[in-house]
């Protein structure tokens, strides 16, 4: 990965069962290189430098439930915190954000002159109860920085500057942070016990430029499950 600041798939999607809107918990800190990480529960969603590692899905409850290894807390972004209309409460952290041709690791390399953006942020059950496993935040870059050839899948979003737009991308858990459970399979939803925290990496599945920089990237939530207006709510880097 390139430039430095400091991953189940998601995108415009209907979430799998219930979920909801993010509760405010405590800062995620510390220091640890998030890139060296090795993912493995991914979610898709339709739709190298760093700012601020493909595997198949997995079963939950299995050894790390496929949620990659534990790691003391990252270096993050002020946290924010959300709620479902289901109760179900999130909160979310951005870390770090960048580009490279292969972001989630076995991922086939871009065409030359393109790369992949990503960017990492930690979400965390904020609920003494387990709720459902799901992705709030979407990646934003610049239009401008997007190939020609992907200029129309890449979608702008209300309450979000008019030359940022969202590509199709996929998110992954990896990483456990500070030993929390792996997620768990009940009725054939997969839920975040409560109190856990992972590491996400959310990554485009189109190329972007290769002069992209990681400052152009932004985490955003935007979902109307999370955003009662409708409207982006960003995510800070730290």
């Amino acid at each position: 990965m390139a430039n430095t600041r400091q991953p189940y798939r998601s995108h415009r999607r209907r979430k799998k069962s219930q979920a909801g809107r993010l509760g405010l918990a405590g800062a995620v800190t510390g220091a640890l290189g998030i890139a060296a990480v090795a993912g493995v529960i991914v979610y898709v969603r339709p739709g190298t430098g760093e700012r601020g590692a493909s595997a198949p899905p997995s079963l939950a409850g299995q050894g790390d439930g496929g949620a990659g290894p534990s790691v003391p807390a990252p270096k993050a972004g002020p946290p924010l915190g959300f709620t479902t209309p289901e109760g179900y409460g999130y909160n979310l952290a951005a870390v770090m954000a960048g580009t490279s041709r292969q972001p989630l690791g076995a991922t086939q390399a871009p065409p030359s002159g393109t790369t992949y953006a990503y960017a990492d942020y930690v979400l965390t059950n904020s609920q003494r109860r387990p709720v459902l496993l799901d992705f709030p935040a979407d990646l934003f870059m610049p239009k401008s920085q997007v190939p020609s050839s992907a200029q129309e899948r890449c979608m702008p979003q209300a309450g979000i500057p008019d030359d940022m737009c969202t590509l199709p991308n996929h998110s992954k858990i990896t990483a456990r942070v500070a030993g929390a459970k792996a997620p768990v399979e009940d009725g054939g939803d997969t839920m975040m016990p409560a109190g856990a925290s992972y590491v996400v990496r959310i990554a485009s599945d189109l190329p972007v430029e290769d002069g992209l920089s990681a400052d152009d990237l932004r985490l955003y939530v935007w979902n109307a499950r999370y955003t009662s207006d409708r409207k982006g709510i960003e995510l800070a880097f730290p």
